[in-house]
C-alpha cells in the first residue's frame, strides 16, 4: 500500500468496516469483460455470503472464473476547501479483498449462509423453509486477501 499512514491492519477493525457496510461491490471478469455489481452479503468473520437468482449474467461469470474482487466502504464524506480545488479530499474507511467464489449445494449450509445475510440486515435469526432455500442460489466467497485503509482528511 502505497500510504501506509492510512493502511489498517487490525483485523478487528476490518472486520468492523465490512460489518458496517451496507453493499458489498463485487467485481469479476470473464473473458477479458470486467463486471462490477452492487449485492447484499453476509458474513462471517472467515467468508462472504451472497444469494442470487436461478440464473443471471453475475452466475455465468462465477462459473467461467471463480476468482472475484470485492469492496466495502463506510463513513464516506466529502471534505471541502472553500478557497483550493485541490486541497478538496474524501473521509472514509474501505476493505478491498479477492477470493474465489464457490456455490452452496448443501442445504445446511445454504441455510447458515442466508442466515448471516439476514443477521446482518434485521439482526435475526431466521426459519427457511426447505423450497424456499432450493429456490435461490447461494455462493460463498474464500477470502484470500484483505487490505484497508482509511483518511480522515
Amino acid at each position: 500500500m502505497k500510504r501506509k499512514d492510512k493502511e489498517i491492519t487490525d483485523r478487528a477493525k476490518i472486520d468492523e468496516i465490512i460489518n458496517g457496510s451496507l453493499v458489498c461491490r463485487l467485481a469479476m471478469s470473464y473473458r477479458d469483460n470486467p463486471y462490477l455489481v452492487p449485492v447484499s452479503f453476509g458474513y462471517d468473520g472467515n467468508s462472504i455470503f451472497l444469494h442470487t437468482a436461478r440464473e443471471g449474467k453475475k452466475i455465468s461469470y462465477f462459473l467461467n472464473n471463480n476468482k472475484v474482487c470485492f469492496e466495502f466502504e463506510r463513513g464516506v464524506k466529502i471534505s471541502r476547501n472553500p478557497d483550493n480545488a485541490c486541497r478538496w479530499s474524501f473521509m472514509f474507511q474501505s476493505v478491498i479483498g479477492s477470493g474465489r467464489i464457490i456455490e452452496l449445494l448443501d442445504p445446511e449450509k445454504k441455510e447458515y449462509a442466508l442466515n448471516r445475510i439476514m443477521l446482518k440486515y434485521s439482526g435475526k435469526k431466521w426459519q427457511f423453509k426447505r423450497a424456499e432455500v432450493e429456490k435461490v442460489r447461494v455462493w460463498e466467497i474464500v477470502i484470500n486477501s484483505l487490505s484497508s485503509k482509511e483518511s480522515h482528511e
